[in-house]
């Protein structure tokens, strides 16, 4: 999984070149040489592609969501130092978790990371489950991660699909925007078979180094000559098309700022429910910081306890 770019793309037009002809008994072949033969060429260096052990990869593709690569590296390492296993790091304070979090943002993810850990330890005997169904019945694992962990741990011939792999797929494979079953399904398509792992790593770095949303460079990408959309012209086919990222809502004096400095000020000590609103950094508001708050004991992340808000 990849960071998020913060901003909406802006349309790009493409010149038109001569479509490649068609090849129906080997529609994607020359796509699937192109890729793999770019791979070594475009291959980024990450920790966690040096692993197959599931529990780190899975650690990793949370970590991932919305975050940049650069500021995971550090964090993961530090995070399977501490909690190496499943088992280990279920029998740790959810609080724990959250601490260790501070710096990547998105923090529901923590949780999820721990209440991953307890459902495979309760569930699995403490070992990563393998197929499908089963991952996707962990907390807070989506279709993306569960298909990651199958394809980067157990080298399954499955599609990885995040936003990064997204814009290849739309725009390369198939030429226009697509629906999220159809993109899937045609993202599995792709797969050589046997090459699960060393394919859904290049698309993902295909789609984060050269696919990329704002400004694609289309002329040292290794599909210039097979892409849909190089050939056909025309508008961005990644945009609105499932697996690409959207824009999203300001980030600057939202709740989700101040959710997250409560949350930072938490990892350090309990808060007074009266400093909540400053806390937040919204002095007088106070119906606000209270709901914020209320938000952050829905979701398991803290209790209130005599008048104070800590974390669980």
């Amino acid at each position: 999984m990849t960071a998020s770019s913060g901003s909406a793309p802006a349309r790009v037009a493409i010149p038109l070149r001569k479509p490649a002809e068609p090849n129906p008994s080997g529609e994607f072949d020359p796509l699937r040489r192109a890729v793999l033969d770019w791979a070594p060429e475009g291959w980024r260096e990450l920790p966690w592609r040096r692993t197959r052990d599931p529990w780190a990869v899975l650690v990793s593709e949370l970590m991932l969501q919305q975050t940049q690569v650069a500021r995971v590296v550090p964090h993961w390492h530090e995070f399977m130092a501490r909690w190496p296993t499943p088992a280990s790091c279920a029998v740790e304070a959810p609080a724990e978790v959250v601490r260790a979090w501070a710096g990547l943002g998105y923090n529901r993810r923590a949780l999820n990371v721990h209440r991953s850990a307890v459902a495979i330890v309760e569930r699995h005997g403490g070992e990563m489950p393998s197929d499908l169904a089963a991952l996707l019945a962990l907390p807070g694992i989506g279709p993306y991660t569960a298909r990651a962990v199958l394809a980067f741990a157990f080298g399954r011939d499955v599609g990885v699909l995040d936003t990064n792999a997204g814009r290849v797929v739309a725009r390369a494979a198939a030429g226009r925007s697509l629906g999220r079953a159809e993109a899937q399904r045609l993202a599995d398509a792709l797969v050589p078979p046997g090459r699960g792992w060393a394919w859904n790593q290049a698309v993902l770095d295909l789609g984060a180094t050269v696919c990329t949303a704002r400004l694609p460079a289309c002329r040292r990408c290794p599909l210039e000559m097979t892409c849909r959309w190089r050939c056909q012209g025309g508008p961005d086919p990644a945009i609105g098309s499932a697996g690409s990222s959207g824009r999203q809502s300001a980030f600057e004096g939202s709740d989700r700022q101040g959710r997250g400095r409560l949350l930072d000020a938490l990892r350090a000590g309990s808060v007074e429910a009266v400093a909540l609103a400053a806390v937040c950094g919204w002095p007088g508001e106070l119906e606000r910081a209270a709901g914020v708050a209320a938000g952050l004991v829905d979701d398991g992340f803290a209790r209130l306890a005599g008048g104070r808000l800590e974390l669980i």
